[in-house]
């Protein structure tokens, strides 16, 4: 089971009292964080779930801490985010997606909304609808919405695969590696398809396979794990759509077709030093249950051979950034 401090969401205060904003940090040069202007809106009302088995909340769980947790150093000096990480996979997608005034658009994932703000922009006067199953991050969202003036977006919190959206509502789907974690991801695609229109299109960012991907192997070595990691639970895995062969064939099962998978080779970054780097990684899933694991002596080994393997990927005007490899997948539904 995930630990403890994988399933909370640590949401780290600015001095006034609210959130650091997110996007600030997109830039590890940027001038010192402001609060959002807006007040946070009221959340709307949860849909009610579906009844799910065990297996498949505590894959929701790790969804939700993948795309809520905000960690920082203790003093909240220097925070990392997810969107910081991502940032040059998201000009990627942005690109990729090609979306249009007047666009219907559908942002799985959605975390804390910086993909569907960018839709937004896009659509206008079209409108976009995120979803997420991180309360904590929607929350955010909502505030950063209206500090950026778009009137166009709503945010429901809710999980992809068993969501109740109207039928063939959108023109666009767009992700962020946030279809990875289903816990069935034919059912999970074939409900997204139904809520697109005939034609529509899927656009999303997936991992390429752990073992293609650097970050993950510097990772894992530096913890000396033996071989691959443990195999997480079944809808935790951000790797599940690593085969591009397999992705293919669970998309053209759940309704869609002319599938095409293009190569991202884009760095991710993990804080403006060593010390904020360590940190976040320390809040990865599999990182944190390898420490949990180690008795204190070896712990500290441990964390001394992640933070010299941090500090090598230190660059002094980028930070602390690492290479990755991911799939750009697009797909239409039939």
């Amino acid at each position: 089971m995930p630990s403890s401090r994988d399933m909370r969401h640590l949401l780290c205060a600015a001095p006034s009292g609210r959130l650091a904003d997110a996007t600030t940090l997109a830039d590890p040069l940027a001038k010192p964080l402001t609060s959002a202007a807006a007040a946070l809106p009221a959340p709307t009302a949860p849909r009610v779930p579906v009844a799910r088995s065990l297996k498949e909340e505590l894959a929701a769980r790790v969804r939700a801490d993948r795309f809520g947790r905000l960690l920082g150093s203790s003093s909240c000096g220097r925070m990392v985010t997810y969107d910081d990480e991502l940032r040059a996979h998201n000009e990627r997608l942005r690109a990729a997606a090609g979306i249009r005034p007047g666009d219907r658009v559908l942002d799985i994932g959605c975390g804390a909304g910086q993909t569907t703000r960018d839709a937004a922009r896009a659509a206008a006067p079209g409108d976009v609808l995120g979803i997420d199953v991180s309360g904590p991050m929607l929350e955010r969202a909502r505030e950063l919405t209206p500090a950026e003036r778009l009137d166009n977006v709503t945010y429901e919190r809710g999980d992809a695969q068993d969501h109740r959206f109207a039928s063939e509502q959108f023109d666009f789907a767009i992700s962020r590696f946030g279809v990875m974690f289903f816990s069935d991801l034919v059912v999970a695609f074939a409900n997204i398809a139904r809520a697109l229109r005939p034609g529509a299109r899927l656009v999303a960012l997936v991992w390429q396979r752990r073992e293609d991907n650097p970050w993950a192997v510097a990772i894992d070595g530096a913890l000396r794990l033996p071989g691959q990691p443990p195999t997480p639970p079944e809808g935790a895995d951000p790797f599940s759509l690593g085969d591009p062969a397999a992705a293919e064939g669970i998309l053209e099962r759940a309704g869609f077709h002319d599938v095409r998978v293009d190569d991202v080779d884009e760095p991710v970054f993990y804080g403006n030093d060593t010390a904020a780097a360590l940190e976040w990684v320390r809040g990865f899933q599999h990182v944190d249950a390898a420490l949990a694991r180690l008795d204190p002596g070896a712990r500290e080994s441990a964390l001394r051979r992640l933070r010299e393997m941090l500090a090598a990927h230190h660059d002094a005007d980028r930070g602390v950034v690492m290479r990755s490899r991911a799939w750009l997948i697009s797909a239409r539904r039939r």
